[in-house]
């Protein structure tokens, strides 16, 4: 690379990229870093290639982590979690002001339902007290969101409600992977005619788990039962409304898989007006592994969702981008885990006649749509 291409690779602060110098000297991100961060196990003639490049670019240099950690006047990182912070959000914001505080990193928090309807977003580009954001499940449309892109702006949104523009930073759960793990034990355990409550529409979650649902029914050649299909508010509330509906149905579903635990704990509970016995009459399953889900009688079977782990690499991946690093990957998910407690069972023997009624011939094709979403394309694979 020619001395003067090194500076095509900038951040949008006008300083040149690790990469780029990387680039130039021919040596890796990982020594770049080691030499401008003052870090040992660097050959002297190494030391100086960098140390060349770096003092012809003066001030438009990374700056070293140590040199910007001794700043006193460094801006915080602005977090907006625009939702009470119960055990869910509470569990990723924390992880994210521990993960700022050990980088020598102030937060500054907008949360609560308060704030929903804030324009905050829009103008994070103009403000002056902040450097860069979190922003979890945001509520804001995808323009907002494609401003902030054509900005430049560093940040980083966690559990995304839609699907990101391009070149947006973003992490979530494995909520596809999840779903289908979650309804793969379900139908281990006998269990054809399932229910499920999921979130809003148009939720990108939403979608991503009904594919998920979708794809363990079809391994088993089951096909989805739309009729069997409701949607809402991720509270328990929705569980008592929709779940009854489920359980209202006749012949009734064996099984009901949930948006989240809230929504299971609302299904326990219109399980147990109906004198249904969980899991001998009816098992529920729940989303996320939140702290409710070991707190009910039975306790739920769930999916666990990596929060922290979400809130901390949401950080790593911000300080990278204030750093002047790009990013290999611009989306990730983090792997979900199922855990297996006491609210499902074997599908009750007297339910089992009518498996015919959502089994598919054996010769029937896979659906590669969502039938609940009026066409929209679903991420099964079967």
């Amino acid at each position: 690379m020619k001395q003067d291409q090194v500076s095509d690779l900038v951040t949008d602060t006008g300083r040149v990229t690790v990469r780029a110098i990387a680039a130039e000297t021919g040596l890796s991100i990982a020594t770049v870093s080691r030499v401008l961060n003052g870090g040992d196990n660097v050959a002297p003639d190494t030391r100086d290639r960098v140390r060349r490049v770096v003092e012809r670019l003066g001030d438009r240099a990374p700056q070293p982590r140590r040199e910007a950690a001794a700043r006193g006047t460094r801006r915080p990182v602005f977090v907006r979690c625009p939702y009470l912070l119960t055990d869910y959000f509470g569990h990723i914001v924390t992880s994210i002001a521990e993960m700022l505080a050990l980088h020598g990193q102030g937060m500054l928090l907008d949360a609560g339902d308060a704030v929903v309807g804030s324009n905050v977003v829009r103008e994070l580009p103009r403000r002056r007290d902040a450097r860069g954001a979190v922003l979890i499940l945001p509520p804001e449309s995808r323009a907002d969101l494609e401003s902030l892109v054509a900005r430049h702006y560093p940040l980083v949104v966690v559990d995304p409600r839609i699907a990101v523009p391009a070149g947006m930073v973003s992490i979530s759960a494995a909520h596809f992977g999840g779903a289908r793990a979650v309804t793969r034990h379900l139908i281990e355990l006998g269990h054809r005619r399932i229910g499920v409550i999921t979130g809003p529409p148009y939720w990108h979650t939403r979608d991503d788990r009904v594919g998920g649902h979708l794809a363990a029914l079809a391994e088993a050649g089951v096909l989805g039962d739309p009729g069997l299909m409701r949607f809402g508010e991720p509270a328990a509330a929705t569980g008592v409304s929709a779940g009854g509906e489920l359980l209202d149905l006749r012949p009734r579903p064996t099984a009901v898989v949930c948006f989240n635990d809230k929504v299971a704990v609302g299904v326990l509970e219109a399980a147990a007006a109906r004198g249904l016995r969980v899991p001998a009459d009816l098992s529920v399953v729940g989303f996320d592994d939140i702290d409710v889900s070991r707190a009910t009688t039975p306790r739920l079977t769930t999916v666990r969702q990596p929060l922290q782990e979400m809130g901390r690499t949401a950080v790593t991946m911000l300080l990278r981008q204030l750093e002047g690093h790009t990013h290999e990957a611009l989306s990730m998910e983090l792997e979900t885990r199922l855990v297996i407690r006491d609210s499902t069972g074997l599908a009750p023997a007297a339910n089992l006649g009518h498996r015919c009624i959502t089994e598919a011939p054996r010769w029937a094709p896979v659906i590669h749509r969502c039938p609940y979403f009026a066409g929209r394309p679903s991420r099964m694979t079967g």
